[in-house]
């Protein structure tokens, strides 16, 4: 019984992020928040700016919400070198945040939400046999949405070293693509500009 109500407790304060996640999404001014925090990051932390935006990307990536921004504002702020490793690192932990997330107090949640994507069961067979490749190609290729591809991997076999390690090479080109689109942008409301819609789209569809 304790372990029955341990998991719903951990099931309920997952709903809950979750929950909160996207009542931000659709009712905070997000798109000034994240300006000013881009602001703030290119004003006032100087040679630290770059740290500072990649773990910005931990809480975005466990609560699921679409991170296109940071990278955009990575390269915006940073140019290409430096922004593209900032962005690629800070891509990579939120990544592995939801992961681990999704391995321990979340894992019942997950396994809940299989049955919503059942074109993952041959993912989750393939994985046994070759999951850094299938990884890989999931990034490379993303025929489930991103954000919820990082928990659903949780509950496969695939080693923690093997999934960060193929999530980050296979998410480069993207990143390096929003990076290099960051480094054109005139100004910072370009960077921000539409993201509401665009987050709320993705909420939508996913």
């Amino acid at each position: 019984m304790a372990l029955t109500w341990g998991s719903a407790l951990r099931i309920a304060l997952l709903l809950s992020l979750l929950l909160a996640g996207v009542v931000a999404c659709f009712t905070l001014p997000v798109e000034k928040i994240l300006k000013n925090f881009l602001l703030w990051v290119e004003q006032d932390l100087g040679p630290w700016g770059p740290l500072v935006l990649a773990v910005a990307y931990i809480p975005l990536t466990v609560l699921a919400v679409p991170a296109s921004v940071l990278t955009l504002g990575g390269g915006y702020l940073f140019g290409l070198p430096v922004g593209f490793v900032a962005d690629s690192i800070g891509a990579t932990i939120g990544a592995g945040a939801a992961f681990l997330l999704g391995r321990t107090i979340a894992r019942s949640f997950v396994i809940s939400k299989l049955k919503d994507y059942p074109q993952f069961r041959s993912v989750a067979v393939a994985i046994h046999k070759s999951g850094f490749k299938i990884v890989l190609l999931l990034r490379l290729v993303p025929l489930l949405p991103f954000n919820m591809l990082n928990y659903l991997l949780s509950v496969t076999p695939v080693p923690i070293g093997e999934y960060m390690l193929a999530s980050w090479i296979g998410m480069m080109p993207i990143t390096l693509a929003l990076v290099y689109v960051g480094t054109t942008l005139k100004d910072l409301s370009d960077v921000t500009h539409g993201w509401s819609e665009f987050s709320t789209t993705r909420w939508v569809n996913n």
